[in-house]
Parts: C-alpha cells; structure tokens; sequence
C-alpha cells in the first residue's frame, strides 16, 4: 500500500511539473508570435484587451467616444473554441477579453490604452477586484510595432508613476473567440444585476471620474 501511495504522488508531481512546463512553453510561444494585423473595415479599427471580468470592460469602452461596439470573448490563450465554462476553469490559458471597434479619426489606440489603464487597478496580479484567477488577468493586445511600443512606453511611464509593477501582460494579438450570446451588451441588459450594481457600474463610474470628459460620450 506504501509503496503505491508513493508511486502515486511522484505521477502527481510529474503531471504537475508536465502542466508548468507546458505552461511556461505556451507562453514562450504566445510572446515569441508574430502578431495578426485586423484590417480596416469600412474606416473602423479593432483593438483588444483583457482586465478582469468583461462585462465590467463592455461598460466602460462602450462609454467612450469614438467606440461603435465592444464585443465580450476569449483570447490570450492556447485552445481553440473556448467557452465560459472552460475558461473559468483557467487551463485553457485565455483571459476574458473585449474586442473594441473604433474609430481612429475620433479616438486613438493610445486613448484607448490610457482608457485601459485608468479603468482598473493597475497592479492588482491576476484578476480585478472580486474577480480572481488567470481568466481574469490583465491583457493588452498589440497588432503592430507602433502599438507596442505605445503599450510599453506608458506601462513604464505608470510603474515609475505609481512606483509599483503593472500586472498587465503584452501579448501580440493572435485570435479573438466571441463570448456566447447571453454575455454581450451584458450591463446594458441586465441593470439591475447583483454584480452589476456592485461591481460593474462602481468601476465604470471610477473610470468616468479619472478620463477626459471630452473624450467620454454625453449619456451611457
């Protein structure tokens, strides 16, 4: 019986050691990517990021000015057609992300970083607020080098700023999954939601308090 209890634990520990390792190589390879680049539509640019839940994200990218729609899904990770399910479990690798639909001539990718950065905690590691856990870790997508460098420029400018590390990861974007149906326009749906009241509207509200009012639309 000794001798299996111990057969046993040295498999768990080698499963264990297998899954880090995998983990570490999946990474390397999602950092080591080439970035796709999404093509204009009709003028209209995509742009992509994860911090936290995103519902909380919908809400506040769609309160700015410049931004046709925000659409709730998946990405950052490394298995294909992720559902909620699955990725609340943490081991399809992806984090709940929003696709942001804009219009550059109106609002930057730059302005859409600073969106980023003033609507969450900053330094707060693998989640927001109540919301824990890698599915919720802070995310920003890049398509190209210039938006990249703006990325890495203010992430610096914010650690020195604030004297602490930024949580959130730089990833070249690779693969957008859209969330299922009953996810989108969530707040807007569902006002009088437990976490909505609680979680969603607070942080929408801190957001509105912190960016350029000029830059945020007149109703939400």
């Amino acid at each position: 019986m000794k001798h299996f209890i111990t057969l046993l634990v040295l498999a768990l520990l080698f499963s264990c050691q297998n899954t880090a390792q995998s983990n570490k190589t999946t990474k390397k390879t999602i950092l080591d990517a080439e970035p796709v680049v999404v093509p204009l539509e009709q003028g209209k640019a995509k742009a992509y990021f994860a911090s936290g839940c995103f519902w909380c994200v919908e809400a506040v990218y769609e309160s700015i000015k410049g931004v046709d729609q925000v659409i709730n899904g998946y990405s950052g990770g490394h298995t294909n057609n992720p559902t909620y399910e699955a990725s609340n479990t943490g081991r399809t690798g992806h984090a709940e992300a929003v696709e942001v639909i804009y219009d550059p001539n109106v609002i930057s990718f730059s302005q859409l970083v600073d969106a980023y950065f003033a609507s969450q905690n900053p330094t707060q590691i693998n989640g927001q607020g109540p919301d824990k856990g890698s599915q919720y870790r802070s995310i920003i997508f890049y398509q190209n080098e210039d938006q990249k460098q703006i990325i890495l420029e203010k992430k610096t400018a914010l650690a020195k700023q604030l004297d602490a590390k930024i949580a959130a990861e730089v990833y070249p974007f690779q693969k957008f999954w859209v969330a299922e149906a009953y996810h989108q326009n969530y707040e807007r749906l569902h006002p009088n939601h437990s976490y909505i009241r609680n979680v969603s509207i607070p942080r929408l509200k801190r957001f509105q308090a912190k960016f350029p009012k000029e830059l945020l639309k007149a109703h939400h």
